[in-house]
């Protein structure tokens, strides 16, 4: 896991002692992602600097830096990630008379492509990666980044120079940098709380998107990303080819899937262990990786002193059952708090997911202990974790026949109800039923509301993940950009039900432009790798040729994934509601933040940094602090773009 950035001036005006300043400056920024060692690389003849931030993974020695260049001279790479096949691509490529001089991916994928060609390479890694590739004989630059979205990677032109680099801030720190606000960018982050791909916040620059390359020549400085993987002929290979088999084999196939992928991606040279917060995803992934392990596995979780946020004592129960090594912190509002200030630096864009916040606390706590974690992510994407896969389609059946207009209703009524006082229904209906304790009943309800009056299943869908419903009218002068959220392409409707064309947007957008955006910045700014075990491209491709009664089943979702685990974990450490992982933002906005976040949302400051239309942004404020309605999620990505425009003055 390292730090990539670098550029190419086609203007070529730089000499080769200030390419090396540029070049070191940009990957100084991204020191935390590899805290190791650096390496430059020029080739003073075409413009061309790549610079690298090494955090010491495998390979250790001096053989495993970067850049590196192949044995032939003819391309040099710059590679943040970890192909976990690199041993048995090594073998074969020996077998063809390759001699290797060390024992580093980077060597093997350098290999690949020189015998192969890069296209075929890309085919054949199995793993988490970003790069860039230049071919000093045909002088293209190439940008690969892997198939789910796991590593970043940001591009653009400024200019006569294409910059690059795993954060912004590498682009931002290169003397020809002009940084402009993108208010289409921005409208997009309104609504979801972080930017999809290929959109970043700044105009002009853009997010490599997953599964695909681009390639730039001088010729031909303009260049469109073209997929070497996507997930739609994913889909639709695995609607031709669906398995055919019986409960029992599904769950033997798939237990032995998951431990290949996971011994696979134990392989380090550096300590190692695994988030656990006592659910399905993790506790699957803790227990697969302990029944291969010879010693115990450290396992890694942080706990709340607020009980619906809680869950380090199921953590605990199962990493007692497992026999791991297993860590935990009882995290206070203080230490909580304490990592706001810095979410700006970390995030470098704006982020406004607040899980960011205990996933930042777990990797800090985790990188004391190891290099290198392994994480449950992509569980519930792939295999029907979320609550509105289930509830979507029998909400949406129970609701379709309805006339819009009564929907719309039946919609304003239950919105009437502040959430505080569902809040206190449901728990008082929760002391008949146990499952509806702690479930953040309010907020669930007026999002059920906000669905009813959808038109269409996946506009549901749509207000389901949205915050924001008219970011447009929220962001001044600006016009929302089409994304395959609002615009799903039509096969969709041809081919998946509901509840798998909500999995396929899933993976298309919120998991690799939230979560894994969420865990990659938390890690890496603490030099923390980690892996995700579900992403392997095997489990992705089995995961989409299962019928939809093998992930849900019974009013639940990830029945497959359950199976699996209750062969090492007993049900009763395990079935419970979903609790996600978050913080009490809703509070702490009325109490401690409430100073903090008055002054970003001040009615003269909004007014003259001149992004939001100020009455609606702070009727959403009052509404808030009047205890009554639970404004936090709309406030929160608000606040995180104020937040983060406060580190770059330069932009007001």
């Amino acid at each position: 896991m390292c730090g990539i950035a670098g550029y190419w001036d086609r203007s070529n005006q730089s000499s080769p002692a200030e390419s090396q300043r540029i070049v070191t400056a940009m990957t100084d920024t991204l020191i935390t992602r590899g805290p190791d060692s650096s390496g430059i690389w020029l080739d003073p003849a075409a413009g061309v600097a790549l610079g690298h931030r090494r955090l010491a993974i495998l390979d250790l020695s001096p053989e495993g830096a970067q850049p590196m260049l192949s044995t032939d001279g003819r391309y040099a790479i710059v590679f943040n990630g970890e192909i976990y096949n690199f041993a048995v691509l090594r073998t074969e490529l020996s077998q063809q008379g390759y001699q290797f001089r060390g024992h580093s991916d980077t060597e093997v994928m350098l290999a690949a492509v020189t015998e192969w060609g890069l296209t075929v390479a890309l085919q054949k890694f199995v793993g988490m990666f970003a790069f860039a590739l230049w071919d000093t004989q045909e002088r293209v630059l190439h940008l690969c980044r892997d198939r789910a979205g796991e590593k970043p990677l940001y591009y653009g032109w400024v200019g006569d120079t294409l910059l690059f680099g795993s954060e912004l801030k590498a682009l931002v720190a290169h003397p020809q940098w002009q940084g402009k606000i993108d208010r289409s960018a921005l409208t997009l982050f309104v609504r979801y709380g972080y930017i999809p791909a290929p959109h970043s916040i700044y105009e002009g620059i853009s997010k490599l998107t997953p599964g695909t390359t681009i390639s730039f020549n001088s010729e031909h400085p303009t260049a469109t990303p073209i997929p070497y993987w996507d997930l739609q002929t994913v889909v639709e290979k695995g609607m031709r080819d669906r398995f055919q088999g019986t409960d029992a084999e599904a769950i033997a196939q798939l237990d032995k899937l998951l431990r290949e992928i996971i011994q696979e991606q134990m392989v380090a040279d550096v300590p190692l262990g695994a988030f656990l917060s006592g659910g399905i995803d993790s506790s699957t992934i803790v227990a697969l990786m302990q029944a291969q392990s010879t010693r115990p596995i450290k396992t890694f979780s942080i706990g709340f002193t607020e009980q619906q946020y809680n869950e380090a004592e199921y953590a605990k129960s199962v990493a007692a059952h497992l026999g791991t090594e297993h860590t935990e912190l009882y995290v206070t509002p203080a230490d909580a708090l304490g990592v706001i200030p810095q979410l700006p630096q970390l995030y470098d864009e704006p982020f406004a997911d607040p899980s960011q916040i205990p996933t930042f606390l777990l990797s800090k706590m985790t990188r004391e202990h190891v290099t290198v974690s392994l994480s449950g992510d992509a569980g519930d994407e792939l295999f029907g974790g979320y609550s509105r896969y289930f509830i979507g389609i029998d909400i949406w059946q129970k609701i379709s026949w309805i006339p819009l207009g009564m929907r719309q209703f039946y919609a304003k009524l239950l919105m009437s109800v502040p959430p505080k006082q569902w809040d206190g229904i449901v728990d008082r209906i929760g002391q008949f039923a146990p499952k509806l304790q702690n479930v953040q009943a309010g907020r669930k309800i007026h999002k059920i509301a906000g669905a009813l009056a959808s038109k269409q299943p996946l506009e549901m869908y749509r207000e389901l993940l949205s915050t924001w419903k008219n970011p447009a009218d929220i962001v001044l002068n600006s016009t929302e950009p089409a994304t395959i959220v609002t615009h799903p392409p039509d096969w969709l409707d041809l081919q998946l039900d509901f509840a798998e064309r909500m999995m396929y947007l899933d993976m298309m957008s919120y998991l690799p432009d939230d979560i894994l955006v969420k865990v990659d910045r938390a890690a890496m700014a603490v030099s923390l790798e980690s892996r995700v075990p579900f992403l392997d491209r095997r489990a992705i491709e089995f995961a989409w040729q299962l019928p939809l009664s093998m992930k849900l089943r019974n009013n639940q979702g990830k029945w497959l994934l359950r199976q699996v685990l209750y062969q090492y974990v007993p049900s009763e450490l395990i079935d419970r509601p979903k609790m996600g992982f978050g913080v009490p933002i809703d509070s702490w906005l009325r109490a401690e933040l409430r100073d903090w976040a008055e002054s970003l949302l001040a009615e003269q400051r909004l007014e003259r940094e001149g992004f939001f239309n100020v009455r609606a942004v702070r009727q959403q404020w009052d509404e808030h602090l009047s205890g009554e309605f639970d404004r936090s999620y709309a406030l929160w990505n608000i606040l995180m773009f104020q937040a983060w425009l406060e580190e770059h003055p330069q932009l007001n």
